[in-house]
Formats: C-alpha cells, structure tokens, sequence
C-alpha cells in the first residue's frame, strides 16, 4: 500500500457528517441550471465538497456534496512549514493552514441551522462582494478565491445561490477558523 493511501484512508473513512432529512429538490430552472454551471466552472466543489478513497483513488463524496469540513474529522495542529513553504491543506481537500491561521471549507448546503438556510439572497452576494461572512462579518479566508469571485455579475452570484439551495441539505457543523500563532 502506498504511503499516501495509508495517510488518507483513517482520515476519508472519518466522512460520516450526517445529513439532514432529506429535502426534495427543487425542479431546474434555467437559474438553477446556470448556477450548477458556475459552481461547477469555478471548481467550488474542489474545496466545499470531502475528498473519499475509492478504488481509483481519492473522489469527491457526492453524499456530502458542498457540505465543507466534516465534523467528525478533528484537525491536528497545522504542521509548521519551512520559508518558501506556506500552506498545508488536509487530505479531504477542506482544511488548511498558512500565514493566515487554519481555514476551513464552509458548508454550502441549505441547512438552515449549518448551512446556507437562513441566508438571503443579497446576504450571499454580499459575503462574495465584500469577502466577508454574510458581507459583514470576518473576511472569507485562503484558500477561497474571494478576489475573483467578487468579479461574478450579480446576476450570476444570485443564480449560483439559487442552485446552492437546489440542493440537499447536509446538517455538519464546521470548525471556526483558527487564528495564526503569534
């Protein structure tokens, strides 16, 4: 077995979040659809959706689709990197660690109590505006491309969230970022 298989499977076989109850999805709208596209272009699935060891190797836990850092899983301390190295990232693809502190991958879903559920619309374009939480709270961090997806039409932001509450909700709690040790 591969040295990095056996780094990866205890933590992908960790990915248990669970999920809410199941909410049926809504019908594709041409909003929807173009959101799905846009989500799907601009790789946010990469970052908010846990990576899981198959037989092919590593693959994007579709049951957790958008779902961001999984609760279960408990971070080490970031591991300190030597000058040009900065930025470590966990191996389920929503963790990580540089100059800023340690970031964690939100959860996208429409789960109103960890998720995107009681957000609006407006709070949504705003937090992708303005690179702060629900446009008004503390800055979106690396490795979110906050800089470039301030550049998105609002139009395309609204259908992004539109398709974002298309999906299932996934109930997983995320850690709060960590600040950088002084």
């Amino acid at each position: 077995m591969k040295l990095t298989t056996m780094l990866l499977l205890p933590l992908l076989g960790a990915c248990t979040s669970s999920t809410s109850p199941a909410h049926p999805q809504q019908p594709a709208t041409d909003k929807v659809e173009r959101g799905r596209y846009l989500v799907t272009g601009a790789g946010c699935s990469d970052c908010h959706t846990p990576l899981v060891m198959t037989p092919s190797g590593p693959a994007l836990d579709t049951a957790h689709l958008l779902s961001g850092h999984p609760e279960t899983i408990v971070m080490p301390p970031a591991p300190v990197l030597p000058l040009p190295w900065a930025v470590a990232g966990a191996a389920t693809d929503t963790a990580w660690s540089g100059p800023w502190g340690t970031s964690f991958t939100a959860n996208l879903t429409p789960d109103p109590e960890t998720g995107l559920g009681t957000w609006t619309e407006q709070n949504f374009i705003d937090a992708m505006r303005k690179g702060r939480h629900m446009g008004t709270g503390r800055p979106l961090l690396p490795p979110m491309p906050a800089a470039m997806i301030a550049q998105f039409r609002d139009e395309d932001l609204a259908a992004i969230f539109a398709y974002l509450h298309s999906i299932p909700a996934v109930k997983n709690h995320v850690p709060a970022p960590i600040p950088p040790k002084q």
